[in-house]
């Protein structure tokens, strides 16, 4: 029984962080220089890769970052952004079940090095992407200086967003505590 509850967690959770992901990526949109935009998804994106793991976190970030495209009118970046955000939910999964769930390694430094990373591969990933889908490497090259600002934003927000829920008892039933060195909870 406690299984098919926590799975009902997991599912429930996960469709509001893509719900989440979705909201946040249309209610800020800053247009950039290649036809696309800058948003402030990458938070829910990132948090949802570490509350939810590998397979929930990336169902979540790149359905939700993908159907925000969608419903802004962009479906030529549908594709590259789903396979991109749910890439970065899963790299910042791989923290918890790598540093612990309890605070225990320094998983909040991790969570920052993982979150340059996943910033870093999106900022890569939509270059490649754009260039292969637009006017070609240089042209879209003139959205990578956007999607660093973005990157830097939805790392920031996502650290911010994590360590003070990290805290609360809202995480308790994923078996999440503090950022803290030997903080169980």
């Amino acid at each position: 029984m406690r299984d098919h509850r926590n799975q009902l967690l997991k599912i429930t959770t996960a469709a509001a962080m893509m719900a989440l992901s979705c909201v946040l990526t249309l209610a800020v949109r800053i247009p950039s220089p290649t036809k696309g935009y800058l948003n402030l998804g990458d938070c829910a994106v990132l948090f949802g890769g570490w509350l939810l793991g590998p397979v929930w976190g990336s169902v979540a970030g790149g359905v939700g970052s993908a159907l925000a495209d969608l419903f802004a009118g962009y479906p030529v970046y549908v594709p590259g952004t789903l396979i991109i955000k749910a890439a970065m939910a899963f790299f910042v999964s791989l923290v918890p079940a790598r540093f612990g769930r309890n605070g225990r390694k320094y998983p909040g430094i991790a969570f920052i090095a993982v979150s340059i990373f996943a910033e870093a591969f999106m900022v890569a990933g939509y270059w490649l992407y754009e260039a292969a889908v637009g006017e070609g490497f240089a042209a879209a090259f003139a959205g990578v200086s956007g999607n660093v600002v973005q990157g830097i934003a939805g790392a920031a927000g996502a650290y911010f967003l994590t360590a003070a829920l990290s805290h609360t008892a809202i995480l308790r039933p994923y078996g999440l505590g503090g950022f803290e060195k030997g903080q169980a909870k």
